[in-house]
């Protein structure tokens, strides 16, 4: 058996069907005797070109460990599938299982993220917190006032 990494554009208007092609597509695979290495949802991108007037497409990667045949019939059916605006096969002679640098990338801008607005979060409920303290230390110092005036 072979190792291959697969790339898959969608049609933008079929995202909601991709998991249930994957896993039709992971079947085929599967029930061949092969495996599935690693397998990546990128999501709806603009592509750098428009294909057939579209410009966004759903992208998948996908790397699978199989014979030539399963190949074939994966490779057919993505033919016929109108779906699928693009597909590229990629023989690779490791299987490759970790995450993929644009995945590494979205998943530490996520992070970044997240810190960014929990920090953002806790400035706003300390400033909030410390302009209940100001105000309450004013009223203070306003009622020491009257009392000293009397």
């Amino acid at each position: 058996m072979n190792h291959y990494e697969i790339v898959l554009l969608f049609h933008p208007d079929q995202s909601e069907q991709v998991p249930a092609m994957m896993e039709r597509y992971t079947n085929t695979v599967t029930e061949a005797g092969g495996s599935i290495h690693r397998s990546e949802d990128w999501g709806r991108r603009q592509l750098a070109y428009p294909i057939n007037d579209i410009h966004k497409a759903h992208y998948i990667l996908w790397n699978i460990e199989c014979s030539v045949d399963v190949l074939d019939e994966l490779t057919t059916t993505f033919r016929f599938n109108d779906a699928v605006l693009r597909n590229m096969v990629i023989k690779r002679k490791i299987a490759v299982t970790e995450i993929s640098l644009i995945k590494a990338t979205e998943s530490r801008q996520d992070r970044e993220r997240s810190e960014r607005r929990s920090n953002s979060d806790a400035e706003q409920s300390n400033d909030a917190v410390g302009e209940n303290a100001d105000d309450n230390d004013v009223d203070d110092i306003v009622g020491v006032e009257e009392a000293t005036g009397e």
